[in-house]
């Protein structure tokens, strides 16, 4: 199970993937994007992180998460539902590495993030509607906030047996922004070559380091 869960997970990814860039039929895409977030759910439940509420608030962040994929199958109707899921999303996921180090312990990771966002901000800002701007302001700090705390617990963490992990966490949030920046960039500013490959792939591999964060669970067939 260890070793087919990875490849299940990547060729479902590179299924949904081809179905957005009109490789596959899009019927596929419907198919194949819930499954894929599917498969890191049950990559992230098969694991432990040492404490029920942390462990809870991973897999509270995947499922909402799951919601927000199935909501952006439909791009126009389902956004704001969608950003609504992620948003919430962010929020279990910082709950849950607040867990592991306190919120803010590091100042540098969060002023990276502000300017990051900061930044991504003011060139998307002509192309927001006035509608969409505050859910998305409220968004944007939501998600920088939870890939500084990821970096937060990394610094944090480097001195123990979780370094390794922790790293990959931090990477995680880093790719959770590069997909979301591509993501905002196709909808609000310039259309993007190939959009759903950069935008998926960065976002199932951010999705796939948080779920990795969480401990490996040892198994018995006893």
């Amino acid at each position: 199970m260890s070793r087919l869960l990875p490849a299940a997970t990547l060729l479902s990814a590179a299924l949904a993937i081809a179905a957005g860039v009109g490789v596959l039929p899009i019927v596929w895409l419907f198919v194949f994007k819930p499954l894929t977030t599917v498969l890191v759910i049950v990559h992230a439940w098969r694991r432990d992180g040492g404490k029920p509420t942390l462990r809870r608030a991973v897999l509270a962040g995947l499922v909402l998460s799951l919601g927000g994929d199935v909501a952006l199958l439909w791009p126009k109707q389902g956004f704001l539902p969608g950003l609504i899921c992620f948003l919430l999303a962010h929020l279990c996921y910082l709950l849950a590495f607040t867990r592991a180090a306190r919120l803010a312990a590091r100042w540098v990771p969060f002023v990276f993030y502000a300017v990051v966002a900061g930044g991504i901000l003011s060139q998307l800002w002509p192309g927001v509607p006035p509608a969409l701007r505050i859910p998305v302001v409220a968004y944007v700090l939501c998600l920088a906030a939870m890939a500084a705390q990821a970096a937060v617990v990394w610094r944090v963490s480097r001195h123990n047996g979780g370094a390794k992990r922790a790293a990959g966490l931090a990477l995680g949030g880093l790719l959770f922004v590069a997909s979301d920046a591509l993501l905002a960039t196709n909808k609000f500013h310039t259309a993007l070559p190939m959009a759903s490959v950069w935008i998926l792939s960065t976002y199932w591999a951010a999705q796939w380091c948080i779920a990795s964060w969480l401990k490996p669970r040892e198994f018995s067939l006893r």
